[in-house]
């Protein structure tokens, strides 16, 4: 089958996750960087303030609920560490988290599943910046400790081993370290933004879709069944799997604007919502110094994909990136972490060893990201 186009843009957009199409087309939006408003942040704070003013009891109890809810969907991944991630957070180093959404508990899904959604997304609170790479569902991999099952899906690696496998995976597939995952089933995507009112979206395209119609370019309020609607859509699309991680990153960012101020934090039935939908290897503190010292990072937002080539591999259809791709995904998400440039994973090497080597920040790097230095 043809290749998709690789367009490599470098614009400006707001926190909606789309720009004005009047001047760029929908390809473009692909590589792109969201600059939020600030007033949200001011508000954030200014609400701190007041509830160590006057809140007292009523903000200890609220605390000990959203700890709770913290212990709740705390699930380690029994993974050992490529790095030391606990240095990494008291030093306000990049970290890299993965996010992936599994297509469980929603309309009529109740099976195990594979992850619809995969984000390797990395925060960076001294270039206060966010970097957010998605990974097609279809894209050929070696699934970690089930080499001999390739070529498989990479949405295939929750499947057969859960978080863990998935991480092992993804890390080895692009060599770059992965410090923590979140796994929502999309059923508890559904209850989240219905648990913060709604979120407000403006669609990229016009289409029919679970009974919900959307037009292009007209905004509106989302409750969780719409939106999940809204994200689920590939085949009328004419970007496929492509255009459905738009809308995603698109929804993803919406619901995290809302859901990650205070008023979240004391919200109980969103922290009710949370505990039962919601898996990661964060822990409380570790969500305690994200939500303070990491919360710049998400002043810029660099969003981008991993291009592939529609394949047909024994009667399926894959997304085959190349080793180019590979590298400059690779070379992206290390430079996000502070960390030097290496080769990009070996497919269907077992080795799950990952280079962490640092040479400072932005060391090592050419303004041509497939470019690969060796000797770092």
């Amino acid at each position: 089958m043809p290749s998709r186009r690789n367009d490599n843009y470098n614009v400006r957009s707001d926190e909606n996750g789309y720009i004005d199409t009047e001047h760029m087309t929908r390809s473009q939006r692909y590589h792109q960087h969201n600059k939020p408003k600030k007033k949200g942040h001011k508000l954030l704070w200014l609400v701190v303030v007041i509830v160590a003013i006057i809140g007292g009891f009523y903000a200890y109890r609220k605390y000990t609920n959203a700890k709770q809810a913290a212990n709740a969907i705390y699930s380690s991944t029994q993974v050992a560490k490529a790095r030391n991630v606990s240095d990494a957070l008291k030093k306000k180093r990049p970290i890299s988290i993965l996010l992936m959404g599994t297509d469980t508990g929603a309309l009529g899904r109740n099976f195990k599943g594979r992850t619809d959604t995969m984000i390797l997304c990395v925060l960076n609170p001294e270039d206060k910046k966010m970097t957010l790479v998605s990974l097609p569902r279809d894209t050929e991999v070696a699934v970690y400790g089930y080499e001999d099952y390739f070529p498989s899906k990479i949405n295939s690696a929750y499947e057969y081993g859960g978080s863990a496998t998935a991480v092992k995976t993804v890390q080895k597939f692009l060599n770059v370290p992965i410090d923590f995952y979140a796994t929502i089933n999309m059923g508890g995507l559904e209850k989240l933004i219905d648990a913060v009112g709604g979120v407000k979206v403006e669609p990229t395209i016009s289409f029919t879709y679970g009974g919900y119609t959307f037009k292009k370019g007209k905004e509106v309020n989302m409750d969780g069944k719409k939106a999940l609607a809204y994200v689920r859509m590939r085949h009328e699309d004419p970007l496929g799997d492509y255009g459905r991680q738009e809308r995603q990153r698109q929804v993803l960012t919406k619901l995290a604007f809302k859901s990650s101020g205070l008023t979240s934090l004391v919200n109980q039935k969103f922290l009710s919502t949370i505990s039962k939908q919601m898996k990661t290897d964060l822990t409380f503190d570790d969500l305690l110094i994200l939500g303070t010292k990491y919360r710049v990072a998400t002043h810029d937002m660099d969003s981008d994909f991993l291009q592939g080539t529609s394949e047909m591999i024994n009667g399926e259809s894959f997304e085959v990136a190349s080793t180019t791709e590979k590298q400059r995904i690779t070379n992206k998400l290390r430079k996000a972490l502070g960390l030097s440039k290496a080769k990009t994973g070996n497919t269907l090497s077992s080795d799950n060893d990952v280079n962490i080597s640092s040479e400072g920040k932005d060391t090592n790097y050419s303004n041509d990201d497939n470019t690969y230095y060796g000797g770092y």
